[in-house]
């Protein structure tokens, strides 16, 4: 399975079965990734090339406005786009196999993790997955260890706090918190 193939099912959000060509696609490709963050957080780099190796690492043309607190962590790397001025702090995890969208000025906490795939929750099929996207619009200011579910969108404007689960769409300009994040007040 090539990657435009892959990332042509992800966008069906079509379920993936253990031991699949799709999954096998997953497993080849996190190799791929833990070069690159291997790389990227194995020792120091100067800012222009984190940014060159990040870039390098979701496929994406570099830009000179993001910006990289090591260590990171993916394990596909080639479903993560980012809008401009994106500040990503340490210790974020990425599960980005079912797309992860960052739209402009964003700011994303220490040790955030943000999940797009489900397993099934049959016990008999719990090695099969199904993917959902994150969305995360702009001007987001994402806290500390916060965790962001499959097909969760953020909108605009909002504000996550620090430890949240964000398990629901969070709306333009809300400020959320808590497990599972509940609206605290809009700004």
């Amino acid at each position: 399975m090539t990657k435009e193939q892959f990332l042509s099912e992800m966008k069906k959000r079509s379920y993936i079965v253990a031991g699949s060509e799709m999954h096998l696609h997953m497993h080849e490709m996190s190799q791929r990734a833990l070069t690159y963050t291997s790389e990227i957080n194995g020792k120091y780099h100067g800012p222009e090339e984190l940014r060159r190796l990040f870039f390098e690492l979701i496929g994406k043309e570099y830009d000179e406005t993001f910006g990289l607190f090591p260590p990171f962590s993916t394990d596909y790397g080639l479903n993560i786009t980012l809008g401009k001025r994106v500040f990503i702090n340490s210790g974020c995890c990425f599960q980005d196999q079912g797309g992860i969208e960052i739209g402009d000025d964003c700011l994303i906490g220490q040790q955030v993790v943000i999940a797009t795939l489900n397993h099934d929750l049959d016990p008999e099929k719990r090695g099969n997955m199904s993917p959902a996207p994150v969305k995360i619009g702009n001007q987001v200011w994402i806290g500390a260890h916060v965790t962001i579910l499959p097909g969760v969108t953020i909108g605009d404007g909002a504000v996550v706090g620090a430890g949240a689960v964000v398990t629901k769409d969070v709306p333009e300009h809300a400020v959320v918190a808590g497990v599972p994040a509940k609206i605290i007040k809009i700004i």
